[in-house]
């Protein structure tokens, strides 16, 4: 098959030619958008699952979703260093000279001025270039809960007077500093407060609602959490069956249950098999021994770049606690279990 022609893209954040089963969510957080715009903003979502299934490509969605409403919007990948002033700052400056544009901004100039008070508190003493003068007492407390609030605050009032929204996406939420995420909680808490068009939302790795909740004990009144994971084999079958139907090919019902299975309907696995399945067959109709066929290449894939990151990063002892629990076969496995294997206590 030719390899120019090949649908299939994985990769990290990719979006597939087929995004199928998350409906749901997508819808979900339509409404949300629209409410907020229309001056009831409410709860948002922070999608949250393992490395792959999709949640930066659902992020992306919620952005695309946000701009065909109106909504200006800030899209942010969290650090593992955890400092996320500087972003929103730079992020938020971009939004705020939109809104400033046009007759009479106000609250825009008003917002752009508290912008720079705020940026006189970045971490490493340098400031965002803005042609204002800083608004004295105005998220220049140095409490960073105190001052984003402020900033959101006055973000919200020169979206409401635009009449539009404001979006801040974060991905890899879990890297945010504690004090960093607890002050964003905050902030969104108070925008819902004073009703203003301002939405949050973000993706994460399964911890984040721990993450959130330590932060903020309230911020399960402030977010949903829905887990993203594998598809259904419907799904699954669908995302890989639509994309070579519209490039006019063809691919048998036995080499799509195949690669179902093979990739447990993993979203990230699912590309990388049609991926490697579309350019190792020899032509259309793609047929079960072509999956077959590609399985070796496939599965050295994975070993030699998705596996093999994540490998290298770990202790030896993380190692070792890996190993044991592959030699217990299929899992999932019991920590005790796995203590038992290596010969050491539980803790």
């Amino acid at each position: 098959m030719d390899e120019l022609e090949n649908p299939y893209r994985p990769g990290a954040g990719t979006p597939p030619p087929a995004l199928r089963g998350r409906d749901a969510l997508i819808a979900g957080f339509t409404v949300t958008t629209r409410r907020a715009g229309a001056g009831r903003p409410g709860k948002s979502v922070m999608p949250i699952g393992l490395r792959g299934v999709g949640k930066t490509v659902l992020l992306n969605r919620f952005c695309e979703i946000a701009e065909l409403e109106g909504f200006k919007v800030g899209f942010v990948e969290a650090l593992e260093s955890g400092e996320v002033r500087r972003l929103l700052a730079v992020r938020l400056r971009a939004i705020l000279l939109d809104l400033d544009r046009g007759p009479v901004a106000t609250a825009a100039r008003r917002a752009l001025q508290v912008l720079k008070s705020f940026t006189y508190q970045l971490p490493d003493g340098s400031s965002v270039t803005l042609d204002v003068d800083a608004l004295a007492g105005a998220a220049d407390s140095g409490d960073l809960a105190s001052d984003v609030t402020d900033l959101l605050v006055a973000t919200g009032e020169a979206a409401r007077a635009r009449s539009t929204g404001v979006l801040l996406a974060i991905d890899e939420v879990q890297y945010l500093a504690a004090e960093d995420l607890g002050a964003l909680i905050t902030a969104i808490h108070r925008t819902n407060q004073l009703n203003l068009p301002v939405v949050l939302t973000g993706a994460g790795l399964p911890r984040l609602p721990g993450l959130a909740g330590e932060a903020r004990s309230y911020a399960e009144r402030l977010f949903e959490f829905p887990v993203v994971g594998s598809l259904s084999r419907a799904d699954a079958r669908d995302a890989i069956a639509i994309p070579a139907r519209e490039a006019g090919v063809k691919i048998e019902s036995a080499a799509l249950e195949l690669i179902a299975k093979r990739s447990h309907g993993y979203p990230y696995f699912l590309q990388e098999w049609a991926y490697h399945v579309w350019n190792h067959a020899p032509a259309s109709p793609i047929r079960a021994r072509d999956v077959t066929a590609a399985a070796p290449h496939v599965v050295r894939h994975l070993d030699e770049s998705f596996f093999l990151i994540r490998y290298d990063r770990l202790t030896p002892r993380e190692r070792e606690y890996l190993q044991a629990m592959a030699r217990l076969g299929p899992g999932p496995h019991r920590s005790g279990d796995i203590a038992a294997a290596l010969g050491v206590s539980r803790s």
